[in-house]
């Protein structure tokens, strides 16, 4: 078995992973051809990821003109201890309010530590409601996955 092999996570892994990590860097294109990169929270969502930014930010204006973005979710503090996925998505934009509301609930509730269906403090149901009007939800979906996890090895290279 090559060590590509030994190092890729299992579906389960990946799972688990995307479940416990908290912030994905997302490159998109700019204007000028080169790469943008942007740190977002997330969430997530059927076989991806899902996230809401401004809908005036640089990466909403490149995935508006290219809605295709390259998602790497990173930790390690050691190269035997490094993992990570890198996804290629197409990247569905979300205008409508009502969803970008809901999609803000749910990346907020995440990161308060609440549970998918735990009720919605009402601070946070006004908050997110204020918000959502000047931001777009972005749902990820992979085109292609790549996965490591260098502890698989055994501390060995």
């Amino acid at each position: 078995m090559s060590r590509r092999d030994q190092i890729r996570m299992t579906p389960d892994e990946l799972t688990a992973y995307l479940d416990g990590q908290k912030v994905i860097n997302v490159a998109t294109i700019g204007p000028n051809g080169r790469p943008h990169l942007a740190p977002l929270w997330y969430y997530p969502h059927e076989s991806g990821i899902a996230t809401w930014t401004y809908g005036t930010s640089q990466k909403a204006k490149n995935l508006e003109r290219d809605p295709r973005a390259t998602v790497l979710i990173e930790d390690g503090e050691s190269y035997d201890k490094l993992r990570g996925i890198s996804l290629e998505a197409d990247v569905e934009v979300i205008t409508d309010t009502a969803v970008v509301t809901q999609m803000g609930i749910n990346l907020m509730q995440r990161y308060a530590g609440a549970k998918p269906g735990d009720p919605v403090p009402a601070e946070l149901a006004g908050f997110i409601g204020k918000q959502a009007p000047k931001r777009i939800g972005l749902i990820f979906t992979p085109t292609k996955i790549v996965s490591w996890d260098h502890s698989k090895l055994g501390g060995t290279y």
